[in-house]
């Protein structure tokens, strides 16, 4: 449910009673020296909520982006990630030290692991149990999954003490994974979607045969009756489906149109046209056939 309000953007209240802006600016392969002025950018558009992770090499520049836009840190939902190659009890707590200090700040407001790495499912119940840790003692205020499909998500629980708050996973038109939807709220868990416009990231190795959702003619269809663009009626279509999304640019002029998705609705024929657009096509790695520990992959210190 979005929690609407006169002076801040809308919300979703996650499953601790926890407020998280709707839409979050992400900054995955943003480049460090464009990430800070995108932050601030957004931020200055109405954003308050920005996506990172140590995987990203950029929780440094985000950190600054925040503390340049003026405004208080309660003001600005940061969420992060943990890679997999700090995922274990003890690494996972000093993961969230290295976050932190890049960030600049104590508290986290949204910590999630970044694959389930089934291949190595002892590290990852580990790294949750530290994300548990982290939670009772405050220095984080949710905490969630990453890519978690529903058998990740039940292998998880069965030994967690949390429900993860959130699983960020891709997901647009061409990718709509009811299963992982349906799973998520059958636990209480928020859906975020990350290319939530679809074909936004690139892979190498995956997706060769890869076809954009922005240029799909039904989107356009629908985007020129409400003198919106493809993009922005795909960020409404998650948002009127309760997922939270998180677009990525660091364009001022895309950030901007993103976040101007909340003056218009789509009918419910509308809607169901872009959920029949769904292939099946993944575009990113499959967590259960890619071992993400096998990526030249490690997050320095702080």
């Amino acid at each position: 449910m979005i929690n609407h309000t006169s002076r801040k953007p809308p919300t979703f209240t996650l499953n601790n009673g926890v407020t998280l802006p709707v839409l979050g600016l992400g900054v995955f392969q943003s480049a460090p020296e464009e990430t800070a002025a995108a932050v601030e950018t957004a931020l200055a558009t109405g954003y308050r909520h920005v996506d990172t992770a140590a995987g990203y090499g950029n929780e440094r520049e985000v950190g600054e982006g925040v503390r340049h836009s003026g405004l208080g840190r309660d003001e600005v939902f940061l969420e992060t990630k943990v890679w997999v190659s700090d995922y274990g009890y003890e690494e996972t707590l000093h993961a969230f030290d290295k976050s932190a200090t890049k960030l600049g700040v104590e508290q986290i407001d949204l910590l999630i692991l970044h694959q389930p790495m089934p291949q190595h499912f002892d590290r990852t119940r580990q790294a949750y149990r530290a994300l548990e840790h982290l939670l009772t003692e405050g220095r984080v205020r949710a905490i969630g999954v990453s890519n978690f499909m529903p058998h990740h998500l039940t292998a998880l629980l069965e030994q967690a003490e949390v429900v993860p708050a959130v699983n960020q996973v891709e997901l647009h038109p061409y990718f709509t994974q009811p299963d992982v939807q349906t799973a998520n709220a059958r636990h209480g868990v928020l859906t975020q979607a990350w290319s939530p416009i679809g074909g936004i990231t690139t892979y190498p190795g995956w997706g060769e045969n890869r076809a954009s959702a922005l240029a799909d003619p039904t989107i356009a269809g629908i985007a020129e009756a409400h003198d919106k663009s493809p993009a922005q009626v795909m960020l409404r279509w998650h948002l009127q489906q309760g997922r939270s999304a998180i677009p990525k640019s660091t364009r001022s002029s895309r950030i901007a149109e993103n976040f101007a998705v909340l003056d218009f609705a789509l009918d419910a024929t509308e809607v169901a046209r872009l959920d029949a657009l769904d292939t099946g096509w993944r575009g990113g790695p499959d967590p259960d056939a890619v071992d993400p520990s096998t990526w030249d992959l490690s997050i320095p210190e702080a």
